[in-house]
Protein backbone atom coordinates (compact mmCIF):
# COMPACT_ATOMS: atom_id res chain seq x y z
CA UNK A 1 0.00 0.00 0.00
CA UNK A 2 1.19 3.49 -0.87
CA UNK A 3 0.02 6.12 1.63
CA UNK A 4 0.40 9.87 1.23
CA UNK A 5 0.26 11.80 4.52
CA UNK A 6 -0.52 15.50 4.07
CA UNK A 7 0.73 17.82 6.83
CA UNK A 8 -0.12 21.52 6.75
CA UNK A 9 2.00 21.75 9.90
CA UNK A 10 4.85 19.42 10.79
CA UNK A 11 8.02 20.92 12.28
CA UNK A 12 9.38 19.89 15.67
CA UNK A 13 7.56 17.31 17.75
CA UNK A 14 6.40 19.97 20.21
CA UNK A 15 2.67 19.65 19.61
CA UNK A 16 0.11 16.86 19.51
CA UNK A 17 -0.58 17.07 15.79
CA UNK A 18 3.06 16.67 14.82
CA UNK A 19 3.53 13.81 17.27
CA UNK A 20 0.43 12.11 15.83
CA UNK A 21 1.70 12.57 12.28
CA UNK A 22 5.14 11.20 13.04
CA UNK A 23 3.68 8.27 14.98
CA UNK A 24 1.58 7.32 11.95
CA UNK A 25 4.41 7.83 9.45
CA UNK A 26 6.89 5.76 11.45
CA UNK A 27 4.38 2.99 12.09
CA UNK A 28 3.31 2.65 8.45
CA UNK A 29 6.94 2.58 7.31
CA UNK A 30 7.77 -0.05 9.92
CA UNK A 31 4.90 -2.20 8.56
CA UNK A 32 6.53 -2.08 5.13
CA UNK A 33 4.29 0.45 3.41
CA UNK A 34 5.54 3.21 1.12
CA UNK A 35 4.80 6.52 2.82
CA UNK A 36 4.95 9.87 1.06
CA UNK A 37 4.84 13.00 3.22
CA UNK A 38 3.75 16.45 2.08
CA UNK A 39 4.85 19.29 4.39
CA UNK A 40 6.22 22.86 4.32
CA UNK A 41 9.38 22.17 6.33
CA UNK A 42 12.58 23.01 4.47
CA UNK A 43 14.70 20.67 6.61
CA UNK A 44 13.03 17.73 4.84
CA UNK A 45 13.87 19.00 1.36
CA UNK A 46 15.75 16.37 -0.62
CA UNK A 47 14.91 13.55 1.79
CA UNK A 48 13.39 10.44 0.26
CA UNK A 49 9.59 10.35 0.13
CA UNK A 50 9.21 13.93 1.39
CA UNK A 51 7.45 16.46 -0.84
CA UNK A 52 8.19 19.95 0.48
CA UNK A 53 5.91 22.82 -0.51
CA UNK A 54 6.64 26.54 -0.04
CA UNK A 55 5.62 28.40 3.11
CA UNK A 56 3.14 31.22 3.38
CA UNK A 57 4.49 34.74 3.77
CA UNK A 58 2.11 36.49 6.14
CA UNK A 59 4.22 39.58 6.60
CA UNK A 60 3.96 41.10 10.10
CA UNK A 61 2.72 37.89 11.75
CA UNK A 62 5.57 35.69 10.45
CA UNK A 63 7.44 36.22 13.71
CA UNK A 64 4.46 35.09 15.79
CA UNK A 65 4.12 31.92 13.71
CA UNK A 66 7.85 31.19 14.08
CA UNK A 67 7.56 31.52 17.88
CA UNK A 68 5.03 28.68 17.73
CA UNK A 69 7.72 26.51 16.13
CA UNK A 70 5.79 25.83 12.91
CA UNK A 71 5.68 26.78 9.24
CA UNK A 72 2.39 27.33 7.45
CA UNK A 73 2.09 25.69 4.05
CA UNK A 74 1.43 27.27 0.67
CA UNK A 75 -0.12 25.02 -1.96
CA UNK A 76 2.02 24.00 -4.91
CA UNK A 77 -0.33 22.01 -7.16
CA UNK A 78 2.43 20.20 -9.05
CA UNK A 79 4.17 19.02 -5.87
CA UNK A 80 0.82 17.99 -4.41
CA UNK A 81 -0.15 16.08 -7.56
CA UNK A 82 3.19 14.27 -7.68
CA UNK A 83 2.83 13.22 -4.03
CA UNK A 84 -0.74 11.95 -4.44
CA UNK A 85 -0.75 10.46 -7.94
CA UNK A 86 -0.41 6.69 -7.71
CA UNK A 87 -1.15 6.50 -3.98
CA UNK A 88 -3.64 3.93 -2.72
CA UNK A 89 -4.95 6.25 -0.01
CA UNK A 90 -4.29 9.75 1.31
CA UNK A 91 -4.50 10.81 4.95
CA UNK A 92 -4.92 14.53 5.70
CA UNK A 93 -3.72 15.66 9.12
CA UNK A 94 -5.30 19.14 9.17
CA UNK A 95 -8.19 20.74 7.20
CA UNK A 96 -6.24 23.76 6.00
CA UNK A 97 -4.74 24.75 2.64
CA UNK A 98 -2.83 21.53 1.89
CA UNK A 99 -5.69 19.43 3.20
CA UNK A 100 -8.21 21.20 0.98
CA UNK A 101 -5.96 20.82 -2.06
CA UNK A 102 -5.38 17.13 -1.31
CA UNK A 103 -9.11 16.43 -1.09
CA UNK A 104 -9.69 18.08 -4.48
CA UNK A 105 -6.89 16.12 -6.15
CA UNK A 106 -8.14 12.87 -4.63
CA UNK A 107 -11.58 13.62 -6.06
CA UNK A 108 -10.09 14.18 -9.52
CA UNK A 109 -8.00 10.98 -9.37
CA UNK A 110 -10.65 8.90 -7.58
CA UNK A 111 -8.26 8.12 -4.71
CA UNK A 112 -9.76 7.38 -1.26
CA UNK A 113 -8.95 9.92 1.44
CA UNK A 114 -9.21 10.07 5.20
CA UNK A 115 -8.76 13.10 7.44
CA UNK A 116 -7.80 13.55 11.06
CA UNK A 117 -9.59 15.93 13.41
CA UNK A 118 -6.66 17.50 15.25
CA UNK A 119 -7.65 21.19 15.27
CA UNK A 120 -10.34 22.25 17.71
CA UNK A 121 -12.14 25.49 16.87
CA UNK A 122 -10.71 27.17 19.94
CA UNK A 123 -7.16 26.31 18.83
CA UNK A 124 -7.76 28.73 15.99
CA UNK A 125 -10.01 31.33 17.65
CA UNK A 126 -7.59 31.60 20.61
CA UNK A 127 -5.08 33.27 18.29
CA UNK A 128 -7.76 35.86 17.52
CA UNK A 129 -8.45 36.44 21.24
CA UNK A 130 -11.95 35.01 20.66
CA UNK A 131 -11.72 31.45 21.97
CA UNK A 132 -14.86 31.82 24.09
CA UNK A 133 -16.95 33.46 21.35
CA UNK A 134 -19.13 30.54 20.29
CA UNK A 135 -20.42 31.99 16.97
CA UNK A 136 -16.82 32.12 15.69
CA UNK A 137 -16.21 28.54 16.81
CA UNK A 138 -19.38 27.31 15.06
CA UNK A 139 -18.33 29.08 11.86
CA UNK A 140 -14.98 27.29 12.05
CA UNK A 141 -16.57 23.84 12.28
CA UNK A 142 -19.02 24.55 9.47
CA UNK A 143 -16.30 25.89 7.18
CA UNK A 144 -14.03 22.88 7.79
CA UNK A 145 -16.95 20.56 7.02
CA UNK A 146 -17.81 22.45 3.85
CA UNK A 147 -14.23 22.60 2.55
CA UNK A 148 -12.77 19.25 3.66
CA UNK A 149 -14.59 16.76 5.85
CA UNK A 150 -17.73 16.27 3.77
CA UNK A 151 -15.55 14.96 0.91
CA UNK A 152 -13.53 12.34 2.81
CA UNK A 153 -14.22 8.62 3.18
CA UNK A 154 -13.59 8.53 6.93
CA UNK A 155 -12.77 11.00 9.71
CA UNK A 156 -10.25 10.06 12.39
CA UNK A 157 -11.17 11.47 15.81
CA UNK A 158 -8.52 11.07 18.55
CA UNK A 159 -11.23 11.14 21.25
CA UNK A 160 -14.97 10.64 21.61
CA UNK A 161 -15.07 14.16 23.06
CA UNK A 162 -14.06 15.88 19.82
CA UNK A 163 -16.26 13.58 17.73
CA UNK A 164 -19.26 14.67 19.78
CA UNK A 165 -18.32 18.34 19.56
CA UNK A 166 -17.97 18.26 15.78
CA UNK A 167 -21.01 16.10 15.06
CA UNK A 168 -23.19 18.23 17.31
CA UNK A 169 -22.18 21.29 15.31
CA UNK A 170 -22.37 19.69 11.85
CA UNK A 171 -24.60 16.60 12.15
CA UNK A 172 -22.04 14.78 10.02
CA UNK A 173 -23.04 11.68 8.07
CA UNK A 174 -19.42 10.83 7.21
CA UNK A 175 -18.05 7.69 8.85
CA UNK A 176 -15.89 8.45 11.85
CA UNK A 177 -13.55 6.34 13.96
CA UNK A 178 -12.28 7.19 17.42
CA UNK A 179 -8.65 6.11 17.71
CA UNK A 180 -6.11 7.46 20.18
CA UNK A 181 -2.88 8.71 18.65
CA UNK A 182 -1.13 6.36 21.04
CA UNK A 183 1.90 6.67 23.30
CA UNK A 184 5.31 5.49 22.19
CA UNK A 185 6.63 2.60 24.27
CA UNK A 186 9.80 4.57 24.95
CA UNK A 187 7.86 6.56 27.58
CA UNK A 188 7.08 3.47 29.63
CA UNK A 189 9.64 2.90 32.36
CA UNK A 190 11.52 -0.43 32.23
CA UNK A 191 10.73 -0.85 35.91
CA UNK A 192 8.40 0.93 38.34
CA UNK A 193 9.61 4.41 39.22
CA UNK A 194 10.57 4.72 42.87
CA UNK A 195 8.85 7.90 43.98
CA UNK A 196 11.25 8.72 46.77
CA UNK A 197 11.60 12.38 47.68
CA UNK A 198 15.15 13.36 46.79
CA UNK A 199 15.48 17.06 47.34
CA UNK A 200 12.71 19.27 46.00
CA UNK A 201 9.28 18.11 44.84
CA UNK A 202 9.40 18.19 41.03
CA UNK A 203 6.31 19.05 39.00
CA UNK A 204 6.36 18.81 35.21
CA UNK A 205 3.94 20.48 32.81
CA UNK A 206 4.30 19.73 29.10
CA UNK A 207 2.84 21.80 26.26
CA UNK A 208 3.19 24.69 23.87
CA UNK A 209 3.48 28.07 25.59
CA UNK A 210 0.20 29.62 24.42
CA UNK A 211 -2.91 31.18 25.93
CA UNK A 212 -5.17 28.12 25.70
CA UNK A 213 -2.59 25.92 27.48
CA UNK A 214 -2.92 28.08 30.61
CA UNK A 215 0.53 27.43 32.14
CA UNK A 216 0.05 30.66 34.08
CA UNK A 217 -2.40 28.99 36.44
CA UNK A 218 0.27 26.50 37.55
CA UNK A 219 2.65 29.37 38.28
CA UNK A 220 -0.01 31.02 40.42
CA UNK A 221 -0.91 27.75 42.13
CA UNK A 222 2.68 26.97 43.14
CA UNK A 223 2.95 30.51 44.52
CA UNK A 224 -0.10 29.71 46.72
CA UNK A 225 1.18 26.31 47.83
CA UNK A 226 2.11 25.75 51.46
CA UNK A 227 5.24 24.06 50.12
CA UNK A 228 6.22 26.70 47.56
CA UNK A 229 9.89 26.80 48.56
CA UNK A 230 10.22 23.01 48.24
CA UNK A 231 8.80 22.80 44.71
CA UNK A 232 10.57 22.93 41.34
CA UNK A 233 8.44 23.26 38.21
CA UNK A 234 9.61 22.19 34.76
CA UNK A 235 7.63 23.69 31.87
CA UNK A 236 8.58 21.48 28.95
CA UNK A 237 7.74 23.12 25.64
CA UNK A 238 8.15 26.14 23.38
CA UNK A 239 5.92 28.92 22.11
CA UNK A 240 5.12 32.62 21.86
CA UNK A 241 4.36 33.20 25.56
CA UNK A 242 7.69 31.96 26.89
CA UNK A 243 9.01 35.36 28.00
CA UNK A 244 5.71 36.30 29.67
CA UNK A 245 5.64 33.02 31.58
CA UNK A 246 9.24 33.45 32.71
CA UNK A 247 8.44 36.97 33.90
CA UNK A 248 5.34 35.77 35.77
CA UNK A 249 7.23 32.98 37.53
CA UNK A 250 9.95 35.42 38.60
CA UNK A 251 7.40 37.89 39.97
CA UNK A 252 5.66 35.11 41.90
CA UNK A 253 9.01 33.91 43.26
CA UNK A 254 8.69 30.26 42.25
CA UNK A 255 11.45 27.89 41.15
CA UNK A 256 10.70 27.23 37.48
CA UNK A 257 12.54 26.32 34.29
CA UNK A 258 11.35 26.62 30.69
CA UNK A 259 12.87 24.44 27.98
CA UNK A 260 12.03 22.42 24.90
CA UNK A 261 13.21 18.82 25.32
CA UNK A 262 13.91 16.21 22.68
CA UNK A 263 12.12 12.91 23.23
CA UNK A 264 14.90 11.19 25.17
CA UNK A 265 15.41 14.26 27.37
CA UNK A 266 11.67 14.55 28.00
CA UNK A 267 11.47 10.89 29.02
CA UNK A 268 14.26 11.49 31.55
CA UNK A 269 12.42 14.53 32.93
CA UNK A 270 9.18 12.55 33.29
CA UNK A 271 10.91 9.61 34.94
CA UNK A 272 12.48 11.89 37.56
CA UNK A 273 9.36 13.95 38.37
CA UNK A 274 6.96 13.59 41.30
CA UNK A 275 3.76 14.97 39.74
CA UNK A 276 2.39 15.88 36.32
CA UNK A 277 0.03 18.86 35.95
CA UNK A 278 -2.03 19.43 32.81
CA UNK A 279 -3.35 22.98 32.71
CA UNK A 280 -4.81 23.28 29.19
CA UNK A 281 -8.29 24.75 28.85
CA UNK A 282 -8.66 23.53 25.26
CA UNK A 283 -7.50 20.07 24.25
CA UNK A 284 -8.56 17.34 21.82
CA UNK A 285 -6.49 14.51 23.29
CA UNK A 286 -3.31 15.73 25.03
CA UNK A 287 -0.65 13.24 24.04
CA UNK A 288 1.60 15.01 26.58
CA UNK A 289 -0.68 13.97 29.42
CA UNK A 290 -0.92 10.40 28.12
CA UNK A 291 2.88 10.23 27.90
CA UNK A 292 3.18 11.36 31.50
CA UNK A 293 0.67 8.76 32.71
CA UNK A 294 2.44 6.04 30.73
CA UNK A 295 5.70 7.19 32.33
CA UNK A 296 4.32 6.41 35.77
CA UNK A 297 3.29 9.87 36.95
CA UNK A 298 0.14 10.79 38.82
CA UNK A 299 -1.69 13.45 36.78
CA UNK A 300 -3.57 16.50 38.03
CA UNK A 301 -5.78 17.73 35.21
CA UNK A 302 -7.87 20.84 34.52
CA UNK A 303 -11.58 19.98 34.42
CA UNK A 304 -12.26 22.35 31.52
CA UNK A 305 -15.52 21.71 29.61
CA UNK A 306 -13.62 22.31 26.37
CA UNK A 307 -10.98 19.67 27.00
CA UNK A 308 -11.04 15.91 26.44
CA UNK A 309 -8.23 15.47 28.94
CA UNK A 310 -10.46 15.60 32.02
CA UNK A 311 -11.63 12.09 31.08
CA UNK A 312 -8.16 10.85 32.04
CA UNK A 313 -8.79 11.71 35.71
CA UNK A 314 -9.75 8.51 37.52
CA UNK A 315 -10.54 10.13 40.87
CA UNK A 316 -11.26 13.59 42.29
CA UNK A 317 -7.65 14.00 43.40
CA UNK A 318 -6.64 13.96 39.72
CA UNK A 319 -8.80 17.00 38.89
CA UNK A 320 -8.74 20.70 39.66
CA UNK A 321 -11.10 23.56 38.83
CA UNK A 322 -9.61 24.78 35.57
CA UNK A 323 -9.97 28.48 36.36
CA UNK A 324 -8.82 28.33 39.99
CA UNK A 325 -5.21 28.54 41.09
CA UNK A 326 -6.38 27.88 44.67
CA UNK A 327 -7.98 24.58 43.59
CA UNK A 328 -4.78 23.50 41.85
CA UNK A 329 -2.66 24.54 44.85
CA UNK A 330 -4.86 22.34 47.06
CA UNK A 331 -4.26 19.31 44.80
CA UNK A 332 -0.52 19.95 44.66
CA UNK A 333 -0.36 20.12 48.44
CA UNK A 334 -2.37 16.90 48.71
CA UNK A 335 0.07 14.92 46.58
CA UNK A 336 3.06 16.57 48.26
CA UNK A 337 1.76 15.55 51.69
CA UNK A 338 0.51 12.05 50.75
CA UNK A 339 3.24 10.22 48.84
CA UNK A 340 1.83 6.95 50.18
CA UNK A 341 -1.22 7.44 47.91
CA UNK A 342 0.84 7.47 44.69
CA UNK A 343 1.16 3.73 44.10
CA UNK A 344 -2.54 3.15 44.70
CA UNK A 345 -3.44 5.86 42.20
CA UNK A 346 -1.05 4.52 39.60
CA UNK A 347 -2.47 1.00 39.92
CA UNK A 348 -5.83 2.38 38.76
CA UNK A 349 -4.15 3.53 35.56
CA UNK A 350 -2.82 0.10 34.57
CA UNK A 351 -5.83 -0.77 32.38
CA UNK A 352 -6.04 2.80 31.09
CA UNK A 353 -2.52 2.67 29.67
CA UNK A 354 -3.37 -0.46 27.68
CA UNK A 355 -5.99 1.54 25.76
CA UNK A 356 -3.37 4.01 24.56
CA UNK A 357 -0.75 1.41 23.61
CA UNK A 358 1.12 2.65 20.54
CA UNK A 359 1.00 -0.62 18.61
CA UNK A 360 -2.72 -1.16 19.22
CA UNK A 361 -3.57 2.40 18.14
CA UNK A 362 -1.38 2.25 15.04
CA UNK A 363 -2.94 -1.09 14.04
CA UNK A 364 -6.33 0.58 14.24
CA UNK A 365 -5.10 3.43 12.02
CA UNK A 366 -3.73 0.91 9.53
CA UNK A 367 -7.09 -0.89 9.47
CA UNK A 368 -8.94 2.37 8.91
CA UNK A 369 -6.83 3.06 5.80
CA UNK A 370 -7.19 -0.51 4.51
CA UNK A 371 -10.96 -0.50 5.04
CA UNK A 372 -11.33 2.79 3.17
CA UNK A 373 -9.33 1.47 0.21
CA UNK A 374 -11.40 -1.71 0.09
CA UNK A 375 -14.72 0.11 0.33
CA UNK A 376 -13.74 2.80 -2.18
CA UNK A 377 -12.04 0.60 -4.78
CA UNK A 378 -13.08 -2.98 -4.03
CA UNK A 379 -9.41 -3.96 -3.60
CA UNK A 380 -8.18 -5.79 -0.49
CA UNK A 381 -4.51 -4.85 -0.10
CA UNK A 382 -3.31 -6.74 2.96
CA UNK A 383 -4.44 -8.97 5.79
CA UNK A 384 -5.46 -6.73 8.67
CA UNK A 385 -3.38 -6.60 11.83
CA UNK A 386 -6.28 -6.84 14.32
CA UNK A 387 -9.90 -7.85 14.38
Amino acid sequence: MIVTVVCDVLGKENNGTTIAAMNLIRSLKAKGYEVRVVCPDKEYAGKESFYVVPTLNLGPINGYIEKNGVSLAKVDKKIMFDAINGADVVHVMLPFSLGRAAVKICGQLNIPVTAGFHAQAENVSAHLKMRNFEPVNRIYYKSRWKKVYQYVDCIHYPTEFIRNVFEQNIRSATEGRVISNGVNKAFIADKPIMHERNGKFKIICTGRYSAEKRQSILIDAVALSKHKDDINVVFAGAGPLKEKLISRSEKKGINASFKFFGRDELIEELHTADLYVHTAEIEIEAIACLEAIASGLVPVIANSPKSATKAYALCDDNLFDYDSAASLAEKIDFWYEHPERVDGCLSMYSDFTKEIDYDVCMDKMENMLLDVVERHTGRSLKKKSIA
